[in-house]
């Protein structure tokens, strides 16, 4: 069984963190909640999320027209409770893995270790090549389009982790049989 009570996955929209979890989900030996970003996002009152024309931060989120995103002090705010909040859940006995976009990298991870303070957490990148991301971006059609290729390696420089995957050609589940191994490996030592 898994000791590490928080596993954080860290890669650019469209990289397939979302599928990863809900591969994670099925094949890890206990159940574990997953929290995305997205959601967070979706949560977030309407004049905290909306288009910006120019790039810069407003109170909220904003996504500019060529795929840049910009946070303020509201998200801010409100991130920080939400990361509290899946903090909370791990320490009260649940697993939990995270699908976050560090666009701030290394200042985003801190923000985590920072909230997750005394938990065990597996850090895993999730890499996709960008070509790969837009056409999926492309695909979905849910998001702003520049956004995938704008944040492939951005939100990986200056970040630690303790695995890698790449979910370019490799299935989300084979990418958690992986991170499942790792762990069970991790566990026995």
């Amino acid at each position: 069984m898994a000791t590490t009570p928080v596993i954080v996955l860290n890669g650019g929209s469209s990289s397939g963190k979302s599928s990863l979890a809900r591969a994670l989900q099925e094949q890890l030996p206990q159940p574990w909640l997953a929290f995305s970003i997205d959601d967070l996002v979706d949560a977030l009152p309407p004049a905290l999320r909306e288009a910006t024309p120019e790039p810069g931060p407003g109170p909220g989120i904003g996504f500019a027209p060529d795929g840049t995103v910009s946070v303020g002090a509201g998200f801010r705010a409100l991130e920080a409770a939400w990361m509290a909040g899946i903090a909370a859940t791990a320490r009260a006995g649940a697993p939990v893995i995270v699908d976050d976009v560090f666009l701030s990298g290394p200042a985003s991870q801190q923000r985590w270790r920072e909230a997750l303070h005394g938990l065990d957490v597996l850090w895993v990148a999730v890499r996709c090549d960008p070509a790969e991301a837009a056409a999926r971006e492309r695909t979905r059609g849910d998001r702003t389009t520049g956004m995938a290729a704008d944040q492939a390696t951005r939100v990986h420089r200056g970040v630690h982790y303790d695995l890698a995957v790449d979910t370019t050609r490799t299935p989300p589940a084979a990418c958690a049989r992986t991170i499942a191994s790792h762990l069970a490996a991790t566990a026995g030592a």
